[in-house]
C-alpha cells in the first residue's frame, strides 16, 4: 500500500487529505466466474479518515494520476 498527501484538495466526503491504495481482482461474468478466474484487476483508493473508496480499472489507470483522479484534481 502507498500513503499519498497531495496537501490541495481532500476527499469529497469529508475533506481528509490522505489516501491509501489497494489492488484487487475480481472474477467476471459466465463461466469464469464459476472457475473463479480472476482477470478483473482494479485499483482502489481509500480515504484514510473516513473509508470513502472509489476503484479504477487498473489497466487504464497509472500511479499517482489515480490519487488525482480520487481527490478531484
Amino acid at each position: 500500500m502507498k500513503e499519498y498527501d497531495n496537501g490541495e484538495n481532500g476527499c469529497v466526503k469529508c475533506g481528509h487529505t490522505e489516501a491509501k491504495t489497494k489492488e484487487i481482482a475480481t472474477t467476471g461474468t459466465g463461466l469464469s466466474r464459476y472457475l473463479d478466474v480472476q482477470h478483473n484487476h482494479f485499483t482502489v483508493v481509500y480515504c484514510t479518515s473516513c473509508g470513502y473508496s472509489e476503484l479504477y480499472n487498473k489497466s487504464s489507470s497509472r500511479g499517482s494520476n489515480i490519487i488525482d483522479l480520487f481527490f478531484g484534481g
